[in-house]
């Protein structure tokens, strides 16, 4: 029987994940190809919940279709638009359906998406839910009712080791004490900073996966160093980016080198791409070229 994402990181296997985006509308044509084209080369699959505030598809619903393509998902939920009894709703139903993997997030705000008027809930933040988690893993709900079936969720969260790795590492151990069992972190590209962070880090008895987000120019990097706290591109990868005559195939490359340092560091990664989702297994196959060279 084939091994399941938690089992392959309890027996100490480095993991390899990806993230796909929900589809605004109906059509999950693309979901389905991408799932097809990556089931052999990764472990789990994420689905977004209304990344950047953009109302699509539910990654509850993508998880299931994920599940039928024979990958294994890992379903990402925000505290930004449910309160405390959708939330567990939805994790409930989520474990009825066979996706037990949960990343816990608190969300962007709804003024950089698509529906700047909705309305924010942010009824609990994310250390919040993870608690509750380990609630209902006990069988009770966050008010401790007891339920009919416990849950068997596999607690993941986020956290940003680049920003500032003490600080980073003192939120890390408060996520643990409430039940953290897995990370993936926010993308990261200044490898001494996320070295740093894992001396300590390691320390927590979490499985941790460096978030790895593919740079497609120079351009983009400039855009991250500028606009997203605690991203920094060092000046040595943007330079390699702006020399190259092909900057998304040195962007990959650039993926590759830092999934090789990982297995020195963390127990796996978490690969991103925004719209390039078929270039997640160029950045695997650069990888494999590397450890046979």
């Amino acid at each position: 029987m084939r091994q399941t994402f938690r089992e392959k990181l309890e027996s100490g296997q480095f993991v390899v994940t990806g993230e796909l985006a929900p589809p605004k509308g109906t059509d999950v044509s693309k979901l389905r190809e991408h799932a097809r084209l990556l089931k052999e080369s990764v472990d789990a699959i994420n689905i977004t919940d209304n990344q950047r505030s953009i109302m699509k598809l539910s990654s509850l619903a993508c998880c299931l279709i994920l599940k039928e393509e024979g990958v294994e998902p890992i379903i990402q939920v925000t505290c930004r638009d449910r309160n405390r009894i959708g939330i567990q709703s939805d994790l409930l139903s989520a474990e009825v359906l066979g996706i037990r993997n949960v990343l816990t997030l608190t969300g962007d705000p709804v003024r950089v998406g698509d529906h700047p008027e909705a309305k924010s809930v942010f009824d609990w933040n994310s250390m919040q839910m993870i608690e509750a988690i380990r609630q209902m893993n006990q069988g009770l709900d966050s008010e401790g009712h007891a339920l009919k079936g416990k849950t068997e969720i596999f607690i993941g969260g986020a956290i940003n080791p680049c920003s500032d790795p003490v600080a980073q590492n003192k939120r890390l151990k408060k996520k643990v004490d409430l039940g953290l069992q897995f990370v993936q972190t926010q993308a990261i590209y200044d490898m001494n900073k996320f070295e740093n962070f894992m001396q300590e880090a390691k320390k927590q008895g979490v499985f941790i996966l460096a978030g790895i987000l593919l740079l497609k120019s120079a351009k983009m990097a400039r855009f991250l160093n500028r606009s997203v706290p605690g991203i920094s591109v060092p000046d040595a990868l943007i330079e390699e980016l702006e020399k190259a005559t092909d900057p998304l195939q040195k962007g990959i490359e650039i993926a590759a080198r830092q999934i090789a340092q990982c297995r020195q560091l963390c127990q796996g990664v978490h690969l991103m791409t925004v719209g390039a989702e078929e270039k997640i297994l160029d950045m695997i196959q650069a990888e494999s070229a590397i450890k046979s060279s």
